[in-house]
């Protein structure tokens, strides 16, 4: 029987262990798409105990919590730290299964070196240990960056953010390069006129401009696109249910946009046709500049109506979308072919119906030009465990190239997440070796797989950036 989370946790073979301990384990660590606050890292902030690091803004705990039967009270709400941290070791253990479950304890034994199961009866006794190594120097942000072998992380920002604490970073020295990812979503919320308003008042001050129609709104982007460029951003990032082609025409689009700088209620396919018309210009700038996009499709978010008022978003009330896509995304993705204007595009679906049919459909735009142009990116969100990492791979190995993935991210927002890259390489390795032992792929080859793994680990997203 192997020990919970030893040095053989999830690897099966031989030859996965081999994989796993002498290639991919020793690679460094490229985060290219988190929600880590970047004022923390500028600050080196120590945290004040267990709980602030690791559940403040966890809505995957929050979640399982709530399953538990825990008061709202000890989660979003006022009890003390100590009182959340022991709501949260109650919890655990009915974790069992979901990769909470291995996260929390390979989190508390690579980070704090604590190989005890937390539950009840040893809640005190870890937090208390926790919470002591958090307040040092030794566990700082910056520290636990270097401490999981990060070379670089980029970030996920708006284009009105003045980018403030990645410039300190900069200046700083720290060798960590913690950059900056365009996160535009606020600008196709014109189904908002209120808020679509007061988002284009914010830009027109960073940009010193005065967004008067649908052209000097794409001015303004472009201009602030050339900041986050020359803060070495070479990111873009959209969250959508859906993608928006829908033809349009520019005076049309002025029309809309004039509407909704009126205020007037807009009807759904002025909204389709405007966002149509903003994402396509978007994509055509992150390719203009060489930069990578990528697109999470099929969230459905701010769910329980009581809680988006109590709690606010990303609080754990989103879940999986089942809205159509893919002919929409062919007509995005062709036009932009057809205009010279595809960038190098990463795909994450969050319904697991739409593996293969996500897979199948991005392949459509390579072109030749580069290795792995369109990537179908790591499993995401609700996918992000044993089956959906397992499950993507897979649909990755049948019907395109493995071997030409950029590999994982972790898409979170707190510090401690960095083990997940540590679970996705056990899983790959495991994998991989399994496909030896069992004949499937060829051992005289074993040097090649090697070099694969590391690949997919590190390698090809360095090369994907261009961070080489």
């Amino acid at each position: 029987m192997k020990p919970f989370i030893g040095p053989d946790f999830l690897l099966d073979t031989d030859t996965a262990r081999m994989l796993y301990h002498e290639h991919a384990a020793n690679m460094p660590v490229i985060d290219y798409h988190c929600h880590l606050d970047p004022k923390l890292i500028a600050e080196d902030y120590c945290f004040e105990n267990l709980t602030e690091i690791w559940l403040d803004n966890d809505h995957y705990k929050w979640r399982a919590m709530r399953a538990n039967g825990i008061a709202e009270e000890y989660i979003t709400g006022n009890r003390t730290p100590f009182e959340k941290f022991r709501k949260w070791a109650e919890t655990v253990p009915y974790t069992m299964r979901n990769p909470l479950y291995h996260w929390t304890h390979m989190e508390l034994s690579r980070v704090f070196g604590i190989e005890k199961i937390l539950n009840p009866s040893t809640a005190r006794e870890i937090y208390n240990a926790g919470t002591e190594m958090v307040r040092t120097k030794e566990f700082s942000v910056r520290r636990l960056i270097e401490r999981m072998k990060v070379e670089i992380l980029c970030t996920t920002n708006d284009p009105t953010e003045t980018l403030e604490y990645h410039q300190a970073i900069r200046k700083s020295g720290y060798p960590v390069q913690v950059l900056p990812a365009w996160r535009p979503d606020k600008v196709m919320a014109i189904e908002k006129p209120k808020e679509f308003n007061a988002y284009l008042t914010r830009l027109g001050e960073v940009t010193d401009m005065t967004i008067l129609s649908f052209r000097n709104l794409v001015d303004a982007l472009q201009k602030r696109h050339r900041f986050f460029t020359s803060m070495g951003c070479y990111l873009s990032d959209f969250g959508l249910e859906t993608f928006y082609a829908e033809p349009y025409t520019e005076i049309g689009i002025e029309a809309i946009f004039l509407k909704a700088r009126m205020c007037k209620t807009l009807t759904q396919d002025e909204i389709n046709k405007f966002r149509s018309a903003i994402l396509y210009e978007l994509a055509a700038i992150n390719a203009e500049v060489g930069w990578v996009q990528q697109f999470h499709i099929g969230a459905n978010r701010n769910n329980n109506t009581r809680m988006f008022r109590l709690a606010g978003a990303d609080s754990g009330f989103d879940a999986i979308g089942d809205k159509p896509f893919v002919e929409s995304m062919n007509r995005f993705f062709s036009r932009l072919d057809e205009d010279g204007l595809l960038a190098k595009t990463i795909l994450y679906n969050l319904n697991p119906k739409d593996n293969a049919l996500v897979m199948a459909n991005i392949y459509n735009f390579n072109d030749g030009t580069i290795p792995g142009k369109m990537q179908y990116g790591a499993a995401w969100w609700f996918l992000d465990n044993i089956k959906g990492i397992e499950e993507q791979l897979n649909t990755l190995s049948s019907m395109g190239l493995l071997s030409r993935f950029v590999g994982m991210s972790t898409d979170s927002r707190s510090f401690l997440s960095y083990p997940r890259h540590e679970y996705f390489r056990r899983i790959l390795c495991n994998l991989i070796g399994n496909d030896i032992e069992g004949g499937r792929l060829p051992s005289s080859e074993l040097p090649f797989i090697q070099q694969i793994v590391e690949d997919i680990c590190y390698y090809n997203a360095k090369r994907y950036f261009n961070c080489l």
